[in-house]
């Protein structure tokens, strides 16, 4: 069974930082781009980060640039969010997403169930 499963979320002062993992089983995470999304309470679903497969390219939100980093290690089938600098505007629930193509088409078809991040002192 094709499964996401996040995690490394938690409770975090303001500029500290957290790894966040999505490992999948049941496919080869290296052969699509995953993206990392958000979504604070009563806010809308924000993507934050992609990483392709075909070339490895990454895309991140604006608001996470300088600050934020995704990364794929294929031989653990797993994508990393290593977030850094953290802000109290960061806190939400963090989820990956697969998307069905290699290159970033923003068409997803499999979801995890979140891992929650918190920035407060």
């Amino acid at each position: 069974q094709l499964q996401l499963v996040e995690s490394g979320g938690g409770l975090v002062q303001p500029g500290g930082s957290l790894r966040l993992s999505c490992a999948a089983s049941g496919f080869t995470l290296n052969y699509y781009a995953i993206a990392w999304f958000r979504q604070a309470p009563g806010k809308e679903r924000e993507g934050v980060s992609c990483i392709s497969a075909s070339d490895g390219s990454t895309y991140d939100t604006d608001s996470v640039k300088g600050r934020f980093t995704i990364s794929r290690d294929n031989a653990k089938n797993t994508v990393y969010l290593q977030m850094n600098s953290l802000k109290p505007e960061d806190t939400a629930l963090y989820y990956c997403a697969k998307d069905r193509f290699s290159s970033w088409s923003q068409e997803y078809d499999y979801w995890g169930q979140g891992t929650q991040v918190t920035v407060s002192s």
